[in-house]
């Protein structure tokens, strides 16, 4: 049979554990649609019962892992993975299940014939793809995946925290899965560098940090984004915003303001700037730079950079601000940073102020306020001596709108402020707010419930920024809707 070494027989007891190198891009299992992850639906029910956090529904004992590990070790042992990597991934499913079950059948294993497709799939899954993760990735109502060492992974589905009954085989395959996510976009992780950010091929963000920091095995984070790519329309329907408060983001959009989304960690900030970015120009010549690239701009004239961490020998390292100082030189119109959080503040601010309008991008702040205190605090860190005074006249000559996100204690995601950034008063930055997120109660199922509502501002400082794009009557209509 092709794949096979030429011996006469498989090995099967004694064999020693062996994780299997690089292999074929993965073939995930079949596709199961359901409810978008990115910002939760406010009418989804929440969780009733511990029953509802199983994943996988067949609760797999002791007794099959042992004869998984087994059946795996006699598949290492038999097949011929230089061979096998040569065959297109699904040939080289087809393979290995047609040794897998020639090795139940010589072993005279007895399983039912779901265990049996169950053992199969699990063990095509370890050889080419993410092994146990693989399932998790597959669903699409799964917005986190948190590995804390072999035996316990936690998912989040719409906002709640659930521990599932999926486990690895030991710490060293989920070692050997982390190191095949990583080097598929050239990162390593290993002893000498246990903490590496790296993104799956459809962008999902993953964070990896390996013993001896991680104590109980290697803790795998995956921030996995949606494969349909989210609109502000899928937002209102998820009641995330109100339908004006969401036309005066166009607005924003499409005037080229220079806007700064602020929120804590899983508030959405990467899923609105996704958003907000469907309303740049498709003529205009885009820049983004990111960590792990996780952006997905439809434009037709995009650039994607992403930093580097340093080499074996500490050589080599990229910077976020590397990134955006090289931005200025490449002629872009705007300059989109997937998130703020060092010095590059600085060049990011310069880049909005000479002729870069409608830059974008993300920092970790719990209001809009807070927001331009970060900014700062992330300059006056960068070594910049410069006065107070001159830092905040920069960044209200810079930002003019800031969007705050906020995951609510009930696991929804709400656009809960868009704030407008006046000026200076002494030292002091003037901010007013056109749109606020109001919590009105909560319904029977524990919901939060509430309302976006307009402080009545009907003429914005940006309004002759709108004038000019002609967009100051849609801009009008959508304040005076929201401000009803």
């Amino acid at each position: 049979m092709f794949g096979k070494r030429t011996t006469s027989e498989p090995v099967f007891a004694g064999s020693p554990a062996r994780a299997a190198p690089e292999a074929p891009p993965r073939v995930g299992p079949a596709e199961v649609k359901a409810p978008v992850a990115g910002f939760p639906p406010a009418q989804a029910a929440p969780i009733a019962s511990k029953a509802a956090t199983r994943v996988v529904p067949d609760n797999r004992s002791d007794d099959y892992y042992q004869i998984k590990s087994t059946i795996f070790n006699a598949l290492i042992d038999t097949i011929d993975l230089a061979q096998l990597a040569q065959l297109d991934p699904e040939s080289a499913r087809e393979e290995i299940r047609d040794i897998v079950n020639e090795i139940i059948s010589i072993k005279a294993v007895v399983m039912s014939i779901a265990e049996q497709e169950h053992l199969l799939q699990d063990i095509c899954n370890d050889v080419l793809g993410y092994g146990p993760l693989e399932p998790l990735l597959a669903r699409d109502d799964i917005s986190d995946i948190m590995v804390n060492g072999a035996n316990r992974v936690f998912i989040e589905v719409a906002g709640k925290v659930q521990l599932t009954n999926i486990r690895f085989r030991d710490n060293a395959q989920l070692m050997n899965i982390c190191q095949r996510i990583v080097s598929q976009v050239g990162r390593r992780v290993d002893e000498s560098s246990p903490i590496c950010d790296a993104r799956l091929l459809d962008g999902s963000r993953v964070n990896v940090i390996a013993p001896p920091l991680s104590l109980d095995g290697a803790t795998l984070t995956i921030r996995k984004f949606k494969k349909d790519k989210l609109t502000l329309e899928d937002l209102v329907k998820f009641g995330s915003i109100s339908p004006d408060a969401a036309r005066v983001l166009q607005v924003i959009g499409r005037c080229r303001c220079n806007v700064l989304i602020s929120g804590g960690t899983g508030s959405g900030k990467t899923t609105l700037l996704n958003c907000m970015t469907a309303y740049i120009d498709a003529e205009e010549r885009v820049i983004t730079c990111e960590d792990a690239a996780e952006l997905q701009l439809q434009q037709p004239h995009v650039v994607r950079l992403e930093t580097r961490p340093p080499n074996l020998e500490g050589q080599g390292m990229i910077s976020m601000r590397d990134l955006v100082r090289n931005c200025l030189r490449m002629r872009p119109e705007r300059i989109i940073v997937g998130e703020v959080r060092g010095p590059e503040a600085f060049d990011l601010l310069q880049a909005m102020n000479t002729g870069h309008d409608g830059s974008m991008g993300t920092l970790h702040s719990n209001s809009p306020r807070e927001a331009m205190g970060r900014l700062e605090s992330m300059i006056t860190m960068g070594g910049f001596q410069l006065p107070s005074k001159t830092i905040r006249e920069m960044i209200v000559g810079s930002i003019d709108i800031i969007i705050q996100a906020e995951r609510l204690r009930d696991g929804s995601r709400r656009i809960t402020k868009i704030t407008e950034v006046i000026g200076t008063e002494g030292e002091v930055v003037i901010t007013q707010d056109l749109v606020t997120y109001e919590i009105q109660g909560e319904d029977e199922t524990g919901r939060l419930k509430g309302k976006h509502m307009g402080t009545g501002i009907v003429r914005p400082n940006f309004w002759e920024r709108a004038r000019y794009y002609n967009l100051e009557r849609e801009l009008a209509d959508a304040l005076d809707k929201v401000n009803q």
